[in-house]
Order: C-alpha cells, then sequence, then structure tokens
C-alpha cells in the first residue's frame, strides 16, 4: 500500500533521547500525538474498511456465540462458564450437587463491565463449602486487581476492596483467606492473612524483600496445605502450612540457593516436588511432610537431558508428568502404587496438550485439552486406570468447517550453528507453492510457543496464506537448554534462529520476500524488531504487537514495573558486558537508515508491561530514517493493556483489523 498521507511528526527534544518526553503519561501532547497517530493510521487504512467488515463478518459466522463450557466438579458443586450472543463477556455459573440442579450465576462480568471500557478476572476462588467467594478485577488493563470478597448465600460484601492483589487462598476455615500484594514497580512481594469479619487489620506474614522474586499464594490439590512460592527467573523457595490451622507458623521447604527451582504439592504423608537440583530439565523426589528438606529428598523420577518435566499433577493414586520431548508437549499418567507409567497418544505431527480443568483429587478421572493448527480446541476425559478417553466437547466451528481440507506439518530449519529449529506449519490444500506466507515467532522466557487452532485464521487460509509458527531458542519448545541458548549473551541466537527459518521456508518453495509477512508480541516484538534492523530486506511486512523495542533504556530503569526481575532474563545493563551487549540488539537503538518493510505497530495506553512509550518512540524515530516508502504505522489502543481488547467482539475486531492489513499486504485485501 503507497501513500500520499503524511504522518505526524514528534517533536524532537533536546538529549540523550530525543524521544525521552513521550513517557510523560499526563502530558496533553502525549496523549495528542498518540491520537493523531491513530487518525492517521485510520485514515492510511480507510480504504480498508470494507475488506476489514467483511473480515469481522466472516470470523463472526465460525462463532457460536451462546456457548457453554465443560462443567467440572469443585467440592459440591459443578462450575461452568457460559457466553449469549451480543455479550462482550463470560457469565461464571454453578449447579449444586448434580448437573440437573438449577443454574446460579455467580458472576456476571458484563454486569461488572457496566461503565467500563475493559475487565479482566484475576483470581477466582471459592471457599472449601462453596459459601464464600474471593475473586479479582481490573478494570483498566494495567493488570492491577482489586479483590473482592462475598458470601454467596446473601450476595454480601464481607470485606472492603483490597488494592493490588496477585494471588488469593482459602483456609479450610472458609473464614480465613490469604493474598499477596504488589509494589509500585507490580510486583507481588507480601503475603497477608485476613480473617473476615475482624476488626483487626490483615496481618503482614511475610515480606519478600530481593527485587528479583516475586510471591504467590495458592492450595495443594488435596486441600491439605497452602503453599506460598518466591519465584526469580531461576531460582525458588517454597513455604507451607496447614490449610486446617490458618494461625499456624509458615516453614520452609528448601531455602532458595542460586539456580536452584523447584515446586511442590502433597500426597498423603509426603510432598512432591520438581526440582532442577538434578539437571536442568528437572527431576521428580518426594519428602516427608514432617521434613521435607533437600537432606530427606528421595527421588522418584531422574533428571532426563532429552524430556522436560513441566509440572506434575497429583491425584489419589495417579501422577500425570507434564512433559515435552522433541519439541512436543506429552501427557504421562504414573501409577502412585505400582510405578508403572504410559503416556496418552496423540495422532497428530505438531499439537498442544495440557492439563484441563482438575480440581478433584480423589478421582481416576484426568481431564486434558487438546488442540492442533486444524483440530479445535477439544476437552477430553481420560480414565487412568482403563487408559480410554472420552471427548466432552470440542469447540464448534460453524460454516461447515473440514478438517480434512487443511494440511499441518512439522519440519525443521537449521539454524548456523548446526541447531535444528522446529516450525509448525499449517494451510489448505490445494496451495501452490511459494505462496503468500505468515509467520510468528516469540522466544524468551523458555514459554514454548503453542501450537493451537484459530478459527479466524482460517480467513487468511481460506485465500491461499500459509501460516507458519518458529519454535526458536529462547523459548521452551527442547527444555532448559532451549531457553538458555536464547537468552542473556545468547540471545542473538532467538534472532538468527527465526532469519534461518525465513530462510528455509524461501530456499524449499513455501514462499519468497515479496509474499512474507511476520508478526511477533511483546518479547516477540522485540524479535521482530531485530530481524527488521539485521535483514529488512527478507520480509514484505510486519505486524508488531506491544512489541519490547526499547530494551536498553528500559532495563536501565529500575524504577519502571518488572525491570529489576528481568535482569535474569536479558541481563543488567548496569553491568558493562551487559549493557554492550544489550545495546548490539535493542531494535531502537540499533534503527538505521535503510528501507524498511510495511509495518503495523501496536499498542495500549495501559500497559504494564511494555509501555505504550515504547512503539511510539521507535515508530517516531524510524520514520526519520526509513528509507523505503512502505508505510509505518502506530495504533494504540486507548482503553486497554498487554492483552488488548478484553471483550470478544472488541477481541475480534482488533483480528480483523490486523488481517485486513496483512492481506493487503499481500495483494489479497479486496
Amino acid at each position: 500500500m503507497e501513500t500520499l498521507l503524511q504522518p505526524p511528526i514528534a517533536p524532537r527534544h533536546a538529549g540523550p533521547d530525543d524521544y525521552f518526553w513521550l513517557r510523560e503519561r499526563e502530558n496533553p501532547a502525549v496523549r495528542a500525538y498518540l491520537e493523531a497517530e491513530n487518525e492517521y493510521t485510520a485514515a492510511v487504512l480507510s480504504p480498508l474498511a470494507g475488506p476489514r467488515g467483511r473480515l469481522y463478518d466472516e470470523m463472526l459466522a465460525r462463532i457460536q456465540e451462546t456457548d457453554m463450557s465443560v462443567p467440572y466438579r469443585e467440592g459440591g458443586y459443578f462450575l461452568y462458564s457460559r457466553t449469549e450472543e451480543g455479550l462482550q463477556y463470560t457469565i461464571l455459573c454453578r449447579k449444586r450437587g448434580h448437573l440437573e440442579a438449577a443454574e446460579e450465576v455467580v458472576l456476571d462480568l458484563n454486569a461488572e463491565a457496566r461503565g467500563h471500557s475493559f475487565l479482566s478476572l484475576g483470581a477466582y476462588v471459592f471457599s472449601d463449602d462453596g459459601a464464600r467467594l474471593a475473586y479479582s478485577l481490573d478494570l483498566t488493563g494495567f493488570r492491577e486487581y482489586t479483590l473482592h470478597v462475598r458470601d454467596l448465600t446473601t450476595g454480601d460484601r464481607l470485606a472492603e476492596p483490597i488494592e493490588r492483589v496477585g494471588s488469593v487462598a482459602w483456609a479450610a476455615d472458609g473464614e480465613t483467606f490469604f493474598y499477596t500484594i504488589e509494589d509500585e514497580a507490580k510486583r507481588p512481594y507480601r503475603l497477608l492473612r485476613c480473617r473476615i469479619r475482624e476488626a483487626a487489620p490483615a496481618v503482614l506474614l511475610f515480606e519478600e524483600a530481593d527485587e528479583h522474586f516475586r510471591l504467590s499464594v495458592g492450595r495443594t490439590r488435596s486441600r491439605a496445605y497452602l503453599i506460598a512460592l518466591s519465584a526469580s527467573h531461576t531460582a525458588t523457595e517454597a513455604r507451607f502450612a496447614p490449610a486446617d490451622a490458618p494461625l499456624a507458623e509458615w516453614r520452609v521447604v528448601a531455602p532458595r540457593a542460586a539456580e536452584h527451582e523447584y515446586d511442590v504439592d502433597h500426597h498423603g504423608e509426603s510432598f512432591y516436588i520438581r526440582t532442577n537440583s538434578g539437571g536442568r530439565n528437572f527431576r521428580l523426589v518426594t519428602a516427608p511432610v514432617g521434613d521435607p528438606s533437600p537432606s530427606a529428598w528421595t527421588e522418584l523420577l531422574p533428571h532426563r537431558p532429552e524430556v522436560m518435566l513441566e509440572g506434575v499433577e497429583l491425584f489419589r493414586d495417579h501422577a500425570v508428568l507434564l512433559e515435552r520431548e522433541g519439541g512436543l508437549p506429552h501427557l504421562t499418567v504414573r501409577h502412585l502404587r505400582s510405578g508403572e507409567s504410559h503416556r496418552i497418544a496423540f495422532p497428530e505431527p505438531t499439537y498442544s496438550a495440557s492439563a484441563g480443568a482438575n480440581a478433584e483429587f480423589d478421582t481416576s478421572t484426568f481431564r486434558f485439552n487438546y488442540q492442533s493448527l486444524v483440530t479445535p480446541s477439544s476437552v477430553f476425559d481420560y480414565d487412568m486406570d482403563a487408559r480410554t478417553q472420552v471427548l466432552l466437547k470440542q469447540q464448534p466451528v460453524l460454516g461447515g468447517y473440514d478438517p480434512s481440507q487443511y494440511v499441518s506439518e512439522r519440519r525443521e530449519a537449521v539454524a548456523a550453528d548446526g541447531a535444528r529449529i522446529p516450525l509448525s506449519i499449517v494451510y489448505r490444500k490445494g496451495t501452490p507453492e511459494r505462496a503468500p506466507l505468515f509467520l510468528s515467532g516469540y522466544g524468551a522466557y523458555g514459554y514454548p510457543y503453542p501450537v493451537t487452532f484459530s478459527s479466524p485464521r482460517l480467513s487468511l487460509l481460506d485465500r491461499g496464506v500459509v501460516f507458519a509458527i518458529a519454535h526458536i531458542r529462547g523459548g521452551g519448545e527442547m527444555g532448559k537448554a532451549w531457553h538458555d541458548q536464547g537468552r542473556l549473551f545468547a540471545k542473538k541466537n532467538t534472532f538468527t534462529d527465526f532469519i534461518a527459518v525465513a530462510e528455509w521456508l524461501i530456499a524449499n518453495g513455501f514462499t519468497e520476500p515479496p509474499r512474507l509477512v511476520i508478526q511477533g508480541g511483546s518479547a516477540g516484538g522485540l524479535l521482530m524488531g531485530a530481524v527488521l534492523n539485521d535483514h529488512p530486506e527478507l520480509f514484505h511486512a510486519a505486524v508488531l504487537h506491544v512489541p519490547f523495542l526499547d530494551v536498553l533504556n528500559t532495563m536501565q530503569d529500575a524504577s519502571l514495573p518488572l525491570t529489576v526481575g528481568e535482569y535474569e532474563e536479558w541481563g543488567n545493563p548496569n553491568e558493562a558486558d551487559a549493557h554492550a551487549y544489550i545495546k548490539s540488539y535493542c531494535p531502537y537503538t540499533n534503527l538505521g537508515r535503510r528501507p524498511y518493510p510495511a509495518m503495523l505497530v501496536k499498542t495500549s495506553f495501559h500497559d504494564s508491561q511494555v509501555m505504550y512509550w515504547e512503539p511510539a518512540k521507535y515508530v517516531a524515530r524510524l520514520r526519520t530514517l526509513n528509507t523505503g516508502a512502505r508505510p509505518v504505522l502506530l495504533h494504540t489502543n486507548l482503553d486497554a493493556g498487554h492483552g488488548g481488547a478484553s471483550g470478544r467482539y472488541d477481541a475480534l475486531r482488533e483480528t480483523a483489523f490486523d488481517y485486513a492489513f496483512v492481506l493487503d499486504q499481500l495483494g489479497l485485501g479486496k
């Protein structure tokens, strides 16, 4: 798309950073500039209003707007959520005792959102008898949640709202709850105990002084213990207390140690502890509740270099191991008495599989979720003794969706250092070679990029676009080593891996540079900025969502939310070596005088993870250097946070907005 419209020009103020002034959130000039950018983007994309509307209608037509989740048992109730046509948010419900009972609406998020342009539900935790509910809401998008506690019988409020709450857990008595609160840098750092209707203020139990650590509280599935976990990116320390003795002292499982990560669950007389003390990919040990210190640990499952133990789900007679091997997730069922184990088989070459809603401890049924690039989100119940499974629900895709008309593949590209980079690919049958291709990546924090189904994505596939995911280093697809090879002083592997994937797709006939569009969000937006600086000629266009683009300046400002804890992922730029390395790849710092692809850069004014000014500064500076003619567009959602619009219809309109841009850049927009 060529345009003769003139973009806004952000004033340059003298100093080390010409655009530092854009950080002044309350400055009317900042708001005016962001609104001017929105108006410019709207004007440039105004020819796409028709295609955008058609895309929205097309995507909406595939969705069953009035729908219901699969109920799951928790205590004496079956819990579920449902949606109603025309309403933006879910309605949270339950039925007492059996599914034929009368419905009780526990929390209607549409009512809670009334008068607000944004709503996100955080905590949602019932007391053991189901009579009380603790829940938290964010009404701005800044991920600052306010806790509410209600009596579900009377509807009475049982405590004054509590600001900046992270996690919540009830004691067994239903009168006492525990919660964490955040400091000014949005780090959960204090654990408090509150007793309902007591005049006394909440009691501070623990304060996490180390700025690298974040504090959370929860309850074991056995319901016997409360667990408070202090966690940095590289170390953890767990405390526990009996759930039926809310005034008891909390005890430490294993004192924190450098590079030692572990987590804890409970079964009978033992704690089950997933620990990396024996290797980066974790092993499983048990310890007596009376003495859970490392000297008393007994190994149940050794460390395996080829298998990442991502988690453990404990039940009365079984443990389900959440594993990752060969870049794919696996669910392994282990009988706790016999030690026999088996994996649940999955039929496709690339997929996602994860634990579902499993609130009950005393059960032989394990609920799991499964989906792939062609199989819609599906919920299964698995009989761990009989080794049989039942499909409870597959998300409907209206309009005659036929998965047999689509092909998903798992392939590998080879990086310059010989690392084999997995790709997940999907396209409609009959799509020719050298097709338009939409490539996505992330590669940070050890998070595997999920291989998920998307009914809106069908609007791309049905127009002949291939969709691909690059499972690059920095993520967790191949275990902890995969993460280690893409963080700190190895971060550039993330970028060169993505380039290798793009080059592989071109060399193997999937696409060509004039037909290749890329996307990434947050740390994936950093990826986009880095590869666009290094190899802009490989790509025709890019979509950057809430992108982390000003890495050097942000990581030097410890007053910003989350910064200090992030040193373990990116490095501490106050140290000379780390400063030089971050500076060498920071997208904002390394913008240069060269032709850039078309870009749609999207941010949110209330984002607490990546501040809006990072993409705003990036676009302003890029415009002074870009020698190309393709549009560079900035759009700021002035009513949302890191995840974009919260209402489901609003979120779908955002997707239609992005896809209209992508299809237009690929010559498929009419």
